[in-house]
Protein backbone atom coordinates (compact mmCIF):
# COMPACT_ATOMS: atom_id res chain seq x y z
CA UNK A 1 0.00 0.00 0.00
CA UNK A 2 1.44 3.16 -1.07
CA UNK A 3 2.60 5.77 1.90
CA UNK A 4 -0.13 8.22 0.92
CA UNK A 5 -2.94 5.26 1.49
CA UNK A 6 -1.97 5.98 5.41
CA UNK A 7 -4.09 8.22 7.68
CA UNK A 8 -2.76 9.52 11.44
CA UNK A 9 -6.13 8.51 13.71
CA UNK A 10 -6.64 9.56 17.07
CA UNK A 11 -9.75 6.79 17.16
CA UNK A 12 -12.21 4.65 16.22
CA UNK A 13 -15.03 3.79 18.23
CA UNK A 14 -18.64 2.87 17.11
CA UNK A 15 -21.49 4.83 18.77
CA UNK A 16 -24.69 6.50 18.73
CA UNK A 17 -24.69 9.33 16.24
CA UNK A 18 -24.46 12.63 18.37
CA UNK A 19 -25.44 15.77 16.60
CA UNK A 20 -26.71 16.09 12.92
CA UNK A 21 -30.01 15.04 11.43
CA UNK A 22 -28.70 11.54 11.82
CA UNK A 23 -28.69 11.94 15.41
CA UNK A 24 -29.72 8.45 16.84
CA UNK A 25 -28.84 6.44 14.43
CA UNK A 26 -25.82 3.57 14.92
CA UNK A 27 -22.94 4.87 13.27
CA UNK A 28 -19.24 4.24 13.09
CA UNK A 29 -16.96 6.75 14.16
CA UNK A 30 -13.58 7.57 12.36
CA UNK A 31 -11.52 10.67 14.35
CA UNK A 32 -8.86 11.94 11.89
CA UNK A 33 -5.48 13.31 14.09
CA UNK A 34 -4.33 17.77 13.80
CA UNK A 35 -6.59 20.30 13.45
CA UNK A 36 -5.68 23.94 12.01
CA UNK A 37 -8.14 25.81 14.56
CA UNK A 38 -8.34 26.00 18.20
CA UNK A 39 -11.88 26.72 19.06
CA UNK A 40 -12.19 28.21 22.72
CA UNK A 41 -14.90 25.72 23.32
CA UNK A 42 -13.03 22.79 21.68
CA UNK A 43 -14.16 19.26 23.53
CA UNK A 44 -11.70 17.03 21.37
CA UNK A 45 -8.98 18.82 21.95
CA UNK A 46 -7.01 15.54 22.63
CA UNK A 47 -7.30 14.71 18.68
CA UNK A 48 -4.82 17.50 18.12
CA UNK A 49 -2.94 17.50 21.30
CA UNK A 50 -2.19 13.87 21.32
CA UNK A 51 -0.57 12.39 18.74
CA UNK A 52 -2.54 9.78 16.34
CA UNK A 53 -2.10 6.14 15.33
CA UNK A 54 -0.69 5.14 11.94
CA UNK A 55 -3.76 3.22 9.85
CA UNK A 56 -3.86 2.46 6.22
CA UNK A 57 -7.11 2.99 4.62
CA UNK A 58 -7.90 -0.95 4.43
CA UNK A 59 -6.91 -1.32 7.78
CA UNK A 60 -10.15 1.49 8.80
CA UNK A 61 -12.57 -0.27 5.74
CA UNK A 62 -11.42 -3.54 8.30
CA UNK A 63 -12.53 -1.74 11.12
CA UNK A 64 -15.67 -0.23 9.43
CA UNK A 65 -16.34 -3.76 8.35
CA UNK A 66 -17.08 -5.01 11.78
CA UNK A 67 -19.85 -3.29 12.61
CA UNK A 68 -23.41 -3.75 11.27
CA UNK A 69 -24.90 -0.51 10.17
CA UNK A 70 -24.26 1.67 6.88
CA UNK A 71 -23.92 4.91 8.68
CA UNK A 72 -19.87 6.20 8.69
CA UNK A 73 -18.78 9.43 10.23
CA UNK A 74 -15.32 10.88 9.47
CA UNK A 75 -14.41 13.70 11.90
CA UNK A 76 -11.35 15.39 13.92
CA UNK A 77 -9.59 17.18 14.28
CA UNK A 78 -10.19 18.63 10.90
CA UNK A 79 -9.95 15.48 8.30
CA UNK A 80 -9.28 17.86 5.10
CA UNK A 81 -5.79 18.24 6.25
CA UNK A 82 -4.95 14.81 5.42
CA UNK A 83 -4.70 13.84 1.32
CA UNK A 84 -5.57 10.57 2.01
CA UNK A 85 -9.11 10.76 3.55
CA UNK A 86 -10.50 11.47 -0.32
CA UNK A 87 -9.27 7.73 -1.02
CA UNK A 88 -11.09 6.55 2.34
CA UNK A 89 -14.38 8.46 1.48
CA UNK A 90 -14.35 7.00 -2.12
CA UNK A 91 -13.55 3.37 -0.73
CA UNK A 92 -16.14 3.60 1.94
CA UNK A 93 -19.24 5.37 -0.49
CA UNK A 94 -18.40 2.10 -3.03
CA UNK A 95 -18.99 -0.77 -0.34
CA UNK A 96 -22.55 1.31 -0.22
CA UNK A 97 -21.95 3.40 3.04
CA UNK A 98 -23.77 6.30 4.30
CA UNK A 99 -20.40 8.91 4.88
CA UNK A 100 -20.84 12.01 7.44
CA UNK A 101 -17.60 14.30 6.72
CA UNK A 102 -17.42 16.61 9.75
CA UNK A 103 -15.09 20.00 8.39
CA UNK A 104 -14.44 23.46 9.93
CA UNK A 105 -15.04 24.82 6.71
CA UNK A 106 -11.48 26.57 6.68
CA UNK A 107 -10.19 24.40 3.85
CA UNK A 108 -11.50 24.21 0.21
CA UNK A 109 -14.37 20.83 0.03
CA UNK A 110 -13.92 21.03 -3.60
CA UNK A 111 -12.51 17.58 -3.90
CA UNK A 112 -14.84 15.78 -1.74
CA UNK A 113 -17.44 13.53 -3.39
CA UNK A 114 -20.31 14.62 -3.80
CA UNK A 115 -22.15 11.88 -2.78
CA UNK A 116 -20.45 12.48 1.20
CA UNK A 117 -23.09 14.35 3.28
CA UNK A 118 -20.49 17.19 4.49
CA UNK A 119 -21.46 18.71 7.97
CA UNK A 120 -19.61 22.12 7.85
CA UNK A 121 -19.25 24.07 11.58
CA UNK A 122 -19.64 28.01 10.76
CA UNK A 123 -16.84 29.21 13.17
CA UNK A 124 -18.82 32.08 15.35
CA UNK A 125 -17.18 35.02 16.92
CA UNK A 126 -16.69 33.37 20.64
CA UNK A 127 -15.11 30.78 19.22
CA UNK A 128 -11.83 32.58 18.42
CA UNK A 129 -11.61 31.47 14.76
CA UNK A 130 -14.05 33.50 12.83
CA UNK A 131 -11.53 34.64 10.67
CA UNK A 132 -10.98 31.31 9.33
CA UNK A 133 -14.07 31.06 7.37
CA UNK A 134 -13.19 30.07 3.36
CA UNK A 135 -16.10 31.57 1.42
CA UNK A 136 -15.10 29.46 -1.43
CA UNK A 137 -17.28 27.15 0.39
CA UNK A 138 -20.71 28.75 0.44
CA UNK A 139 -21.01 28.36 -3.15
CA UNK A 140 -19.80 24.74 -2.98
CA UNK A 141 -22.47 22.58 -0.48
CA UNK A 142 -25.05 20.43 -1.89
CA UNK A 143 -28.82 20.55 -0.92
CA UNK A 144 -27.58 16.96 1.33
CA UNK A 145 -25.30 18.83 2.92
CA UNK A 146 -25.63 20.35 7.03
CA UNK A 147 -24.55 23.24 8.56
CA UNK A 148 -23.67 23.52 11.98
CA UNK A 149 -23.34 26.46 14.17
CA UNK A 150 -22.09 26.00 17.80
CA UNK A 151 -23.04 28.97 19.76
CA UNK A 152 -21.66 30.72 23.09
CA UNK A 153 -23.86 33.55 23.25
CA UNK A 154 -26.33 35.69 22.60
CA UNK A 155 -23.14 37.42 20.41
CA UNK A 156 -22.60 34.20 18.53
CA UNK A 157 -26.36 33.87 18.17
CA UNK A 158 -27.16 37.51 16.47
CA UNK A 159 -24.17 36.78 14.23
CA UNK A 160 -25.40 32.98 13.09
CA UNK A 161 -28.61 34.20 12.55
CA UNK A 162 -27.50 36.95 10.36
CA UNK A 163 -25.12 34.73 8.56
CA UNK A 164 -27.83 32.47 7.90
CA UNK A 165 -29.94 34.87 6.09
CA UNK A 166 -27.41 36.15 4.04
CA UNK A 167 -25.95 33.11 2.61
CA UNK A 168 -28.54 30.37 3.05
CA UNK A 169 -32.20 31.64 3.21
CA UNK A 170 -33.95 31.12 0.12
CA UNK A 171 -35.69 34.35 -1.78
CA UNK A 172 -39.13 33.78 -0.32
CA UNK A 173 -38.77 35.68 2.96
CA UNK A 174 -42.24 35.10 3.82
CA UNK A 175 -41.67 31.19 4.17
CA UNK A 176 -38.05 31.08 5.36
CA UNK A 177 -36.47 28.06 4.16
CA UNK A 178 -32.86 27.39 4.26
CA UNK A 179 -31.23 25.99 1.28
CA UNK A 180 -29.49 23.40 3.61
CA UNK A 181 -30.62 21.60 7.02
CA UNK A 182 -29.29 24.31 9.62
CA UNK A 183 -27.85 23.59 13.14
CA UNK A 184 -27.59 25.72 16.01
CA UNK A 185 -25.92 24.05 18.82
CA UNK A 186 -25.34 25.60 22.50
CA UNK A 187 -22.20 25.22 24.09
CA UNK A 188 -22.58 23.31 27.29
CA UNK A 189 -22.32 25.40 30.82
CA UNK A 190 -22.08 28.50 28.40
CA UNK A 191 -25.41 28.79 26.31
CA UNK A 192 -29.10 27.79 28.30
CA UNK A 193 -30.58 25.41 25.82
CA UNK A 194 -33.69 26.75 26.90
CA UNK A 195 -32.59 30.39 26.28
CA UNK A 196 -31.58 29.35 22.99
CA UNK A 197 -34.99 27.92 22.40
CA UNK A 198 -36.66 30.90 23.28
CA UNK A 199 -34.44 32.93 20.93
CA UNK A 200 -34.94 30.81 18.03
CA UNK A 201 -39.17 30.50 18.62
CA UNK A 202 -39.19 34.11 18.47
CA UNK A 203 -37.42 34.79 15.67
CA UNK A 204 -39.17 32.37 13.54
CA UNK A 205 -35.93 30.81 12.28
CA UNK A 206 -35.98 27.54 10.68
CA UNK A 207 -33.31 25.95 12.10
CA UNK A 208 -32.74 23.15 14.33
CA UNK A 209 -31.97 23.53 17.94
CA UNK A 210 -29.72 20.24 18.75
CA UNK A 211 -28.11 19.35 22.25
CA UNK A 212 -24.93 16.89 21.67
CA UNK A 213 -27.12 13.37 22.03
CA UNK A 214 -23.96 11.05 23.20
CA UNK A 215 -23.29 14.00 26.08
CA UNK A 216 -27.08 13.37 27.44
CA UNK A 217 -26.30 9.36 27.33
CA UNK A 218 -22.60 9.51 28.35
CA UNK A 219 -22.19 12.42 30.31
CA UNK A 220 -18.83 10.78 32.40
CA UNK A 221 -17.03 10.59 29.01
CA UNK A 222 -14.81 12.47 26.98
CA UNK A 223 -14.06 10.35 24.33
CA UNK A 224 -14.96 7.60 22.41
CA UNK A 225 -18.61 8.46 21.95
Amino acid sequence: MAAESFLEISELFYSIQGESSFAGYPCVFIRLSGCNLSCAYCDTKYSWQEPGKSYGVNDLFDFVDKYPCSLVEITGGEPLLQPAVYLLMDCLLKAGKTVLMETNGSINIRDVPPEVIKIMDIKTPDSGMVDKINAANMSLLSPHDEIKFVLCSRRDYDWAVNFVKTHFITPDRENMKTKFPIIFSPVVKQLEPRRLAQWILADRLPVRLQLQLHTIIWPDRDRGM
